[in-house]
């Protein structure tokens, strides 16, 4: 199959080989003149214009077929007579041509379908492929969020006994947990494979919005065309989404409206800066910085370290955080 589909795939070679068969076919056939019986002009011809149709195609055996006709009728059918009309001769020439039509088009079906089932083939094994690829994804994926899922209730645990209200402990790491289960939902369907990676992000906000309890904060998403793998898109979610929920809850207080930018553009050499602001009132940790004890920032700092990035904070106007990664 290989040999043939690269015969088909140079039209000058497949004729040239087209020729040569007729060639070799028609020497073979004189040569055997005194050998074979009356009554087989197209003994040696058959053999050329079914090698021909097979590994060359239709069309490099309709010439060599046509070329072995005339040579059959111009030394064989009717000796001394080239090209005789008789009745004898037409119809000897029309079972040749009957017979190899027959010949050239099963050939061409079969390839065909040849053709077709190795293309099938090799749709299956690339489904099959990334089906494995998918189910060690989704495999390694689910020990990450159950150790994720353990990290937060041991950290709430700590917070709990530092002295923080449980009710709230609980209410924080449920709308985490449901964070997670919609991103996962929405990444994991293979409807949205193709989506930009801005596109995503932006229906991630939206959710966040719609969940939220402050109705007078917008959040935006500037467009791009940055594209992640399913990997490193799902933890750059978590992480944008642990940003935004952090900024809902803490930059707006008493129902201030306000906006919240998220922005992911590629850098040199093949990095993506991410940029999440707001117009809130900032932050106030020691010296200036968010307080790095909090839970929600050693979770950002979790996820930061899962792309290789490190966050980098400013409070101006509000807050910002940016980071780089691969």
């Amino acid at each position: 199959m290989a040999l043939s589909n690269a015969l088909r795939a140079r039209p000058r070679l497949a004729y040239s080989v087209s020729v040569i068969m007729f060639a070799l076919s028609l020497f073979a056939r004189l040569e055997l003149m005194e050998e074979l019986p009356q009554g087989f002009p197209y003994l040696t011809f058959f053999p050329a214009v079914i090698l021909t149709a097979f590994f060359c195609g239709t069309l490099p055996s309709a010439l060599c077929a046509l070329l072995s006709g005339l040579a059959a009728w111009y030394w064989l059918i009717t000796p001394g007579q080239p090209f005789s009309f008789s009745g004898g001769a037409l119809l000897a020439l029309a079972f040749f041509a009957f017979i190899v039509i027959v010949d050239i088009v099963l050939i061409h079906f079969m390839h065909s379908t040849g053709t077709r089932l190795l293309r099938e083939q090799r749709v299956i094994r690339e489904l099959y492929d990334r089906q494995n690829v998918m189910f060690a994804e989704l495999q390694h994926r689910v020990a990450n969020n159950m150790q994720f899922i353990s990290s937060i209730l041991y950290l709430g645990k700590q917070n709990i006994r530092k002295g923080a209200d449980p009710v709230e402990v609980l209410k924080d790491a449920q709308q985490r947990l449901h964070g997670i289960s919609r991103i996962h939902r929405r990444l994991y369907d293979p409807s949205r494979a193709d989506l930009p990676v801005s596109a995503c992000l932006a229906e991630l906000c939206e959710d966040l919005m719609e969940i939220s309890d402050n109705s007078q904060v917008r959040c935006e998403v500037e467009p791009s065309e940055a594209r992640l793998d399913l990997t490193r898109l799902t933890t750059l979610s978590m992480l944008v989404a642990e940003l935004v929920t952090n900024a809902l809850k803490h930059a707006f207080p008493d129902d201030q409206p306000g906006l919240i930018t998220v922005s992911l553009q590629p850098v040199q050499p093949e990095g993506y800066r991410l940029v999440i602001s707001d117009n809130g009132k900032g932050f106030t940790g020691p010296d200036g910085h968010p307080d790095p004890r909090s839970l929600g920032l050693k979770i950002i700092a979790s996820f930061a370290a899962q792309l290789g990035a490190t966050p980098v904070w400013r409070n101006d106007q509000g807050t910002q955080v940016e980071m780089v990664f691969r």
